[in-house]
């Protein structure tokens, strides 16, 4: 394992997932900066041990990842009369571990795209289509 690629990769996942969990702490929800970027260096770190420590069938220590955290996001999804509450910053933290494996994978450029792609998404106008 090359250090200086591992010290890119932790602070590009610092970066990418932190700005998500930037935006989310800019409107006042819980889940913030460090949160997020903790879910994405997480993420990628434990993609990198699955493809190089078990190269038999990394896929089922990365699919893990996801379960895990869909298991946490539950847990931050309140119902509430007629409202459900969470919901984004659960979808949220689903995407930074999505971020955080492709950077693992060694795909910079896409995790930079979909990190540009979702911020822009959380900071537009929340219009409802249907009412």
């Amino acid at each position: 394992m090359d250090i200086k690629i591992l010290i890119t990769e932790i602070l590009l996942s610092i970066f990418l997932g932190g700005s998500l969990g930037w935006q989310r702490q800019h409107i006042g929800k819980t889940a913030g900066f460090r949160t997020f970027a903790i879910i994405t260096v997480a993420s990628m770190l434990v993609t990198r041990l699955s493809s190089q420590a078990f190269g038999q069938d990394p896929a089922r220590v990365a699919a893990q990842i996801l379960t895990g955290i869909g298991f946490i996001g539950a847990g931050i999804i309140i119902h509430k009369k007629d409202t459900v509450e969470g919901l984004t910053t659960a979808a949220g933290f689903w995407a930074a571990a999505a971020i955080g494996m492709a950077i693992g994978a060694g795909w910079y450029i896409e995790s930079i795209i979909v990190t540009i792609s979702l911020f822009l998404l959380l900071v537009l106008p929340d219009k409802k289509i249907i009412k």
